[in-house]
């Protein structure tokens, strides 16, 4: 008898989503598993692969970036067959959904039916230009610009995606106003030496009872609600 993952020609991801399905039928602990409970190890899964990228190129490094990006995948087929079990929808559903958003939020690479463009911008600062236009165009009652950046964040995460949201918005954002309000005299210019600066500012915090986490989650939702207007 054939196995869930034994089908002659099948792809790799055909063979996954079967037995996905089987063990949801079968294995007890798989068929208890829902949405919530499996955020912790999509968020786990997620750090890992970032763990597995910041190693360094090798190929020992790639053969464990490999299964990582597998554990991150296996957590959309487990939500997709999640949602498939109650009739909402399935992973075939998920793949074509983004394929039809990066289709439609890339006009600079694909017309509308999907095909190529004649000719293609030079330039990033270009593409970003209409990055921005199509997601308005999408959703023309968001005038908030931080709106969608997801709560959860961690804070420093949330902090740098707030303030380019605000830049690309077109809002002042006054970097040294609030360099010198820290007590700075400069940015280090090198990620090596922003690092320490910003592990010293931890230590510093936990040596005076402050949670470091939750004063940056506080400036950047001060940072949002006061920002400039567009110019």
């Amino acid at each position: 008898m054939p196995t869930p993952t034994s089908a002659k020609g099948s792809s790799g991801l055909t063979e996954l989503l079967r037995t996905v399905a089987a063990l949801r039928e079968h294995c007890p602990w798989m068929g208890a598993l829902t949405h919530e409970s499996l955020v912790e190890y999509l968020i786990e899964e997620s750090y890992e692969v970032v763990d597995s990228i910041e190693a360094g190129e090798s190929a020992a490094r790639d053969d464990e970036l490999r299964g990582e990006l597998g554990d991150v995948l296996l957590q959309v087929v487990l939500h997709a067959r999640l949602a498939e079990e109650r009739g909402s929808f399935d992973f075939d559903a998920v793949a074509r959904g983004i394929n039809d958003k990066m289709v439609r939020r890339n006009p600079h690479v694909f017309r509308e039916d999907g095909s190529l463009q004649d000719t293609f911008p030079a330039t990033v600062e270009e593409i970003v230009l209409k990055w921005d236009a199509v997601k308005r165009a999408e959703k023309p009652e968001r005038a908030d610009p931080f709106e969608g950046i997801p709560p959860h964040l961690p804070a420093l995460a949330g902090a740098q995606k707030s303030i380019d949201r605000a830049v690309r918005a077109g809002h002042v954002v006054d970097v040294g106003s609030r360099v010198s309000a820290a007590g700075l005299n400069a940015i280090p210019a090198s990620e090596e030496a922003l690092g320490e600066l910003l592990l010293a500012v931890v230590a510093g915090a936990r040596e005076q009872g402050l949670d470091a986490e939750r004063a940056l989650r506080s400036a950047v939702r001060a940072f949002q609600k006061t920002q400039a207007q567009p110019s």
